[in-house]
């Protein structure tokens, strides 16, 4: 919360990042691939290279946004009594609003680690504080949409990915990450064809490993007129509404029912 004067106004990390970026713009910057001096990358650009196959994105000078976000996190990890293994469902907004997930995955121990406004990379920057908690066995990422628009290429949104893959086997090696589809929203229709390709590549990449999933939820999302399904999403045409969940449910549902083996129902007596 942010307070000028007597005045109170709500700062979002996509708020946050907007404003670096024009931040950046006036100073000169270039705005695309932005390199930080001070923070030392998880990656080298060789091992990323030779992990993922293509250049991925610079490290992202508005990961330091997200601090609060990962810190509040930690705060409720240090409070888990079970060591039981979770499904954690990783990404931006859309992950971070769907505050649903236990009730529409009841059969499934999962936590909610989205944080709104990220890319691919800040999941990436802060796997090692959010992942260890929950020792998850299954990963549901979603994320991508804020890349594209940024500016990222559909190759550099795939190489991102693998990066993640990457760091989470680093540690993790039988972890299986299943990715859902990037969403075609209607406030960035224009932007559809790098998220068209962006898919593809993600997918192809998923193909390759049988420890990846690819939850292809973007036909569906569309209507007979091949366009963004507007009951899916709420007034602002970029997030979900409760209809684009109930969408995305069964999708996912058969995923976790596959890789996460449901507890069996009580029979009643």
């Amino acid at each position: 919360m942010s307070l000028i004067g007597a005045t109170a106004t709500t700062v979002t990390p996509m708020d946050r990042r907007r404003n670096m970026r024009s931040s950046m713009r006036a100073l000169g910057y270039p705005v695309l691939i932005a390199i930080s001096l001070t923070a030392a990358p998880l990656f080298t650009a060789t091992a990323v290279a030779a992990e993922a196959g293509a250049a991925t994105s610079a490290p992202q000078p508005h990961a330091a946004a997200f601090e609060s976000d990962i810190k509040a996190f930690e705060v409720t990890d240090r409070t888990l009594r079970s060591p039981t293994p979770r499904i954690v469902f990783i990404g931006s907004s859309s992950i971070r609003m769907w505050d649903t997930l236990a009730k529409d995955f009841p059969q499934h121990r999962v936590v909610n680690r989205g944080f709104g406004g990220s890319y691919i990379a800040d999941s990436t920057t802060f796997a090692d504080r959010i992942l260890p908690p929950h020792k998850p066995a299954l990963i549901v990422m979603y994320a991508g949409a804020n890349d594209i628009d940024h500016g990222n290429t559909p190759q550099m949104v795939a190489a991102d990915f693998k990066a993640f893959a990457a760091k989470v086997w680093s540690s993790s090696p039988s972890t299986v990450i299943a990715f859902i589809a990037i969403a075609p929203n209607p406030a960035r229709w224009q932007q559809v064809d790098g998220v068209r390709k962006s898919n593809k590549l993600i997918a192809a990449y998923c193909e390759t490993d049988p420890r990846l999933k690819f939850i292809d939820v973007f036909p569906l999302m569309l209507g007979a007129d091949g366009k963004p399904r507007p009951e899916l999403f709420l007034e602002d045409g970029l997030h979900m509404s409760r209809k684009g969940y109930d969408l995305w449910i069964p999708p996912v549902k058969t995923v976790l029912d596959t890789l996460d083996k449901p507890a069996a129902t009580p029979k009643a007596k």
